[in-house]
Order: structure tokens, then C-alpha cells, then sequence
């Protein structure tokens, strides 16, 4: 990785599209891009929570961010992958994207800052705008989108 003088950081972002808006995933909580495969439902889980898979003997819970995000559910095409994300210390999860583009780096002077309506759920996902080669990228707040773990 090239460090400019001014030492300005950079971070690698998977482009997906969800809809027709294109989002960012910072690369660094990306385990695995899987294609579309048969989703097992689990009763009383989340509406958003479309259920299991399984991944090399692994149970993985998969989301649908579209639901999360009060948009239309989801229309599996060829192009549908399901993600597999890693965050700190909660276990694998899986969220449905409509497409994978591309993989981006973008320096820090890219992103800027979103200033959320609260009355606005979706904008309350992102946490910055990316700009890449004239197009936006809403760059995804993971922590804010993942489900919320069950209180003991």
C-alpha cells in the first residue's frame, strides 16, 4: 500500500449494489462473497432475517439489508450474492446484496461525514459518502446495520 507524503489513510470498500443506490463495505469485514444458494427460514427471528445457510458445515444467519432499510425485499438474480461479514467479536453473518461491482480505494479526503435526519432510518446506516470517478458511494455503517444481539 502507497502512503502519499501528506499521509493520508486509505480503506478498500467492496461496491454492491442494493437497489439502485451503490454501497460500500469496508473490505476488512468481508470474510467471503458467496453466490445465491437455498436460504433455510427459522422461525420468530426478524422479518429482515431471512434465515440460514450452510457454508462449508457452518451455520451462517443471513439478512436481508433491503428489509433492514424499509426498501422492496429482494429479487434473486444471477447477479445476487450473499456476503459473509465479520465483525469484532460477534460470529459470521450474511447479508444479501443485489450485486458485486467492484473494489475501491478510497483516501480519507474521498469520504465525507453524513449528517443523518433521525427522521430518515436509512441514512442512519451510512456512514459516510464515498467519491469515486464521479459516482457516490453511501459507505455502509455495519455496526448500525447488523441486527441487534438479544439482551440477556
Amino acid at each position: 500500500m502507497e502512503t502519499s507524503l501528506l499521509g493520508t489513510d486509505s480503506v478498500q470498500y467492496i461496491v454492491v449494489k442494493i437497489g439502485t443506490e451503490q454501497y460500500g463495505i469496508d473490505i476488512k469485514y468481508v470474510d467471503n462473497i458467496v453466490r445465491m444458494q437455498k436460504i433455510t427460514r427459522v422461525p420468530k427471528i426478524q422479518p429482515y432475517m431471512k434465515g440460514v445457510i450452510n457454508l462449508r458445515g457452518e451455520v451462517i444467519a443471513v439478512m436481508s439489508i433491503r428489509l433492514k432499510m424499509n426498501l422492496p425485499d429482494d429479487e434473486f438474480t444471477n447477479s445476487s450474492r450473499i456476503i459473509i461479514l465479520k465483525l469484532d467479536q460477534q460470529s459470521e453473518i450474511g447479508v444479501i446484496v443485489d450485486e458485486v461491482k467492484e473494489v475501491v480505494t478510497l483516501e480519507t479526503d474521498e469520504i465525507e461525514k453524513t449528517f443523518y435526519d433521525i427522521k430518515d432510518e436509512r441514512t442512519s446506516y451510512i456512514s459516510g459518502i464515498g467519491k469515486h470517478k464521479g459516482e457516490l458511494i453511501s459507505l455502509l455503517d455495519l455496526n448500525a446495520v447488523m441486527p441487534e444481539k438479544e439482551k440477556e
